[in-house]
C-alpha cells in the first residue's frame, strides 16, 4: 500500500499544529498584517489574500503534495503562522516514506523569538522520523535569506549547498523569476542528536520564557 500524506494534530507546550482550514483564516489575516520585515523572501499572504492562500494550500493537499498546518499559539488559542510537510518521496518499492520536506513556514512578527518555531520544528521532525520513519528530512530557503538560513541551522539541519535557479522567487518585484535555493537536511542517523539539541533549547526557553 502506498503512502498517503496526511498530517495529524501535533501538540507541544507552546504551539499546537492543526491541519490548515478556512477557520484559521481570520487569525492568519491578523498575523500577516503585522510587521512584515522578515517576510522578504517568503511566501506570506497579505491580510486580504489569506482566503486565497488557504485555498491554494488545500488544493496542494488534495493533490497529495502537501500537509499544511496552522501554527496555533497555545497561550492565546490564535493561529500565528503556518507551516507544512511537503514533497513526500516514497521508497523505491513504493512502500512507506523515504523522505519529506518541511517548508512553507512563516510566523507573525509577534510570535518570532518566542520558542514557537523551535517547538514546531521539533514536533514536525519527530513525527517524520519516529512515526513515518523517514531516512531524510529536507529544508530549503532562498540562498539570500541569511536570517532563515541561520534559523534552519539553529534547529540542527546541515547545509548541503546551493542549487542555482532552483525554484520560484517570492522576493518583492521578482515575479516570474527563479531563485537560488540553499538546501539543508537531517538524516535518520542524525535525528537523535538533533532531537536532544531541540529538547535542550525548548527546555531552556521554558525556564526563561
Amino acid at each position: 500500500m502506498g503512502f498517503t500524506l496526511e498530517g495529524p494534530v501535533l501538540e507541544g507546550a507552546l504551539v499546537r499544529l492543526e491541519p490548515l482550514e478556512h477557520r484559521h483564516a481570520a487569525d492568519l489575516a491578523v498575523a500577516a498584517a503585522g510587521d512584515r520585515t522578515s517576510f522578504g523572501f517568503t511566501w506570506v499572504p497579505t491580510a486580504a489574500g489569506v482566503e486565497g492562500y488557504v485555498d491554494a494550500q488545500l488544493a496542494r493537499a488534495a493533490a497529495g503534495k502537501l500537509a499544511p498546518y496552522a501554527q496555533v499559539e497555545r497561550a492565546t488559542g490564535r493561529a500565528v503562522g503556518a507551516t507544512a510537510f511537503w514533497d513526500p518521496r516514497p521508497w523505491p518499492t513504493g512502500e512507506g516514506l523515504c523522505a519529506i520536506e518541511v517548508g512553507y513556514t512563516w510566523l507573525a512578527a509577534s510570535a518570532q523569538g518566542t520558542g514557537i518555531n523551535t517547538e514546531a520544528k521539533y514536533l514536525l521532525f519527530r513525527h517524520a522520523f519516529e512515526n513515518w520513519r523517514v531516512a531524510r528530512l529536507d529544508l530549503k530557503t532562498d540562498a539570500r535569506n541569511s536570517r532563515c538560513r541561520a534559523a534552519i541551522e539553529g534547529v540542527g539541519a546541515r547545509f548541503e549547498g546551493v542549487l542555482r535557479n532552483w525554484s520560484r522567487s517570492w522576493a518583492p518585484g521578482e515575479d516570474g523569476r527563479l531563485r537560488d535555493s540553499a538546501i539543508f537536511s537531517i538524516t535518520a542517523a542524525e535525528w537523535p542528536e538533533c532531537r536532544a539539541g531541540l529538547e535542550h533549547r525548548i527546555a531552556r526557553h521554558s525556564r526563561t520564557g
